[in-house]
């Protein structure tokens, strides 16, 4: 029997009608959430997902704040738009999209961490290894929730990560082992011995180690949950064209209880869980003036 689709365009779809409630209740009381983006250069990934972004923002009420800056900007420039964002009062967050070509932990580290919604600045990183509250990363984040909307369980679940990435990998890692997760987790990665026995060992295997189809069926146990976070592009032999690859094979889809679509899973996820970031740190916002 094939696998239950882990809909992230369907759980996007939820979760906007859930913000834009939220978002109205802070217009009542006077507040328009705003989410700034930085865009350096053309590269077309990164313009199409900004767009998306602020169509995602006008649909729930959030006010859209883009500075699109041209290929070539000086660091010193980026540096200049990210000091304006962070004393803006009409931005609650905001996110560099990367790539920018330039010193992206520079860049990074500049930003307001009230105001970081991506949840990687260092100092929100560390209140996390820590266990306090800050701004989360959205795509671990949007992993979990895909998991709970779904029902899987993830208390004393053993999962196992592919990819030790900085914004996918380490980060969910520490939020799967938080007393509100009490997941067991393995991290993989270039080191590990024998990826194969590991991965057969995992209720639920998140493969974010950008290698296209490094995940298989049988290195996955029946019944597990699959999450394919990895995004890759591959020519396609047949037509010669681009397209973008998962890191799950599909014969996966023959052997697990649940996968996520790629694209159309964890993808959708993440642009929920940014604006989901957006909308607290205006509630945030709300509670700390009023205290």
């Amino acid at each position: 029997m094939a696998a239950t689709t882990l809909d992230g365009k369907a759980i996007l779809g939820a979760i906007k009608d859930e913000l834009r409630a939220r978002v109205a209740a802070l217009a009542e009381r006077g507040v328009v959430p705003g989410l700034g983006t930085v865009l350096v250069g053309d590269d077309p990934g990164s313009q199409w997902y900004v767009g998306a972004k602020h169509k995602d923002c006008a649909e729930i009420g959030i006010r859209s704040i883009r500075r699109d800056l041209p290929a070539g900007t000086s660091q010193d420039e980026v540096l200049r738009v990210v000091r304006d964002l962070n004393a803006d009062p009409e931005c609650t967050g905001f996110i560099v999209q990367q790539p920018t070509g330039l010193d992206e932990n520079a860049i990074l580290s500049a930003v307001d961490p009230a105001k970081d919604v991506d949840g990687l600045h260092p100092t929100n990183l560390g209140w996390l290894v820590l266990g306090e509250k800050a701004p989360l990363p959205c795509t671990p984040v949007g992993c979990i929730e895909l998991l709970r909307r779904y029902d899987v369980p993830i208390a004393g679940a053993k999962v196992v990560i592919v990819g030790r990435g900085i914004t996918v990998g380490r980060p969910l890692g520490l939020i799967l082992t938080r007393r509100s997760e009490n997941a067991t987790v393995t991290l993989c990665h270039t080191g590990t011995r024998d990826l194969v026995a590991e991965v057969r060992q995992a209720d639920i295997v998140v493969a974010a180690a950008g290698v296209p189809g490094i995940v298989t069926a049988d290195m996955v146990k029946a019944g597990a949950a699959v999450l394919d976070v990895g995004v890759s592009r591959v020519v396609e032999e047949a037509s010669g064209k681009s397209v973008v690859a998962g890191d799950v094979h599909p014969d996966v889809w023959e052997v697990a209880g649940f996968v996520s679509p790629n694209p159309g899973g964890v993808g959708p996820m993440t642009r929920a869980m940014l604006l989901s970031n957006v909308v607290e740190a205006a509630e945030r916002q709300v509670a700390g003036a009023g205290s």
